[in-house]
């Protein structure tokens, strides 16, 4: 056993420690007078629909993204449903896309009447895997929503030289994304529109539910201004019929605040995900692996592990927050069951959800917090 190891477990038997998975109130008290001066502002001005701090916010966003525009929402998920709307999905098209990731990815595709085609997943990103997406193209295909999982990239350059060769479209679902990068671009920018979400556990994340939507098409951007306001232009004119998506003003106000700490945010989980790496490293558990070609964001840190559940519970027993990120794939979702999915059919993303879980990874997380946790796991899986 190293030695490194064998401390941690002796110490671990220690008094125990509260690490909550994710702690908002920590990074609350660093900004806590400018969040309250924009607030102030929004009320004072009694502007609280769209506005100067939404259109403000949609240029920075933009920006930081590397696209020409960016079109805000009430949500992430209807960031993702906005763009396959102004794509034109609808009933009886396919949507390619990962049964690994949070349900709004498939759902989005259902509520428009398409059908969600479920791709297995690479084994070690955890993001849809290239080389099985043609074999899932039909006449009926229409788009391609590649999940950046957990804030890394997937392979667009392959995902995206697929679509070109089908004349299929690409939607990044990036809601754990922002800032992160591939080949030295943006997340946002590397498909026809870029998915984003502001809830508040991401890493640039506001006071309630916030979407938004890059791209560099000026057709679809105006079309996407539209489709968000019940798909009116101008007001009581419908040319569409859209949805009412609109971002809060108070929520805008927020996340311009944030927006100019995200690379420190972004920065601080990096350091602690190279932290967990050392403190684990000899231990028979699958750290996350950040690709050569990408900068990972870590919007969550996402071990694998066997026992995991028994881990977690471990974990919890010792005031550790954890969380399992997915338990249960798209495909196998009592809602599809209508798609005929069988087990074993997308084993890779089967297999994960059995075996992965998440640590906290929050950027004021401290080092001695860390040390803890990892103390934790080392006791757990060098006993068995």
């Amino acid at each position: 056993m190293p030695a490194l190891h064998a401390d941690m477990r002796k110490s671990s038997k220690g008094k125990a420690m509260k690490v909550p998975l994710l702690d908002l109130k920590r990074q609350y008290v660093n900004i806590e007078n400018d969040i309250r001066k924009a607030v102030d502002e929004v009320l004072a001005s009694q502007y609280f629909i769209l506005g100067p701090n939404v259109k403000l916010l949609e240029e920075k966003i933009a920006a930081v993204c590397g696209t020409k525009y960016a079109v805000s929402c009430a949500s992430g998920t209807d960031a993702l449903l906005l763009s396959l709307m102004a794509l034109g999905v609808g009933p009886g098209d396919e949507v390619i896309t990962s049964p690994f990731t949070f349900f709004a990815t498939g759902g989005s595709i259902s509520r428009l009447g398409a059908v969600p085609v479920f791709v297995d997943i690479d084994p070690d990103t955890y993001n849809i895997n290239p080389d099985l997406i043609e074999g899932c193209i039909t006449e009926r295909t229409k788009a391609i929503i590649p999940v950046h999982l957990f804030g890394q990239c997937a392979d667009m350059d392959r995902i995206n030289a697929i679509a070109k060769r089908h004349n299929l479209s690409v939607i990044e679902d990036a809601a754990q994304a922002i800032g992160a990068t591939y080949k030295g671009r943006p997340a946002g920018s590397l498909g026809t529109l870029g998915a984003f979400s502001f809830f508040p556990t991401k890493n640039l994340g506001a006071y309630g539910d916030g979407g938004i939507i890059t791209t560099d098409d000026e057709k679809l951007y105006d079309l996407l201004s539209i489709l968000r306001v019940h798909g009116s232009k101008p007001k009581y004119f419908h040319k569409y019929i859209g949805i009412n998506s609109r971002l809060d003003a108070l929520q805008a106000a927020v996340l311009l605040v944030k927006l100019p700490h995200l690379a420190e945010y972004n920065d601080a989980r990096r350091l602690n995900a190279q932290r967990y790496n050392k403190l684990l490293e000899g231990l028979p558990v699958s750290c996350p692996v950040e690709t050569p070609d990408c900068r990972h964001i870590y919007n969550q840190y996402t071990l694998r592990v066997a026992n995991r559940d028994d881990l977690i519970a471990c974990l919890r027993e010792n005031g550790v927050g954890t969380e399992i990120y997915y338990p249960v794939p798209l495909h196998a979702q009592e809602c599809y069951a209508d798609l005929e999915y069988q087990a074993g059919d997308l084993p890779v993303a089967e297999e994960s959800a059995k075996e992965v879980l998440s640590l906290p990874i929050f950027g004021e997380l401290t080092a001695q917090e860390q040390e803890y946790v990892a103390k934790c796991i080392a006791d757990f899986v060098l006993k068995r």
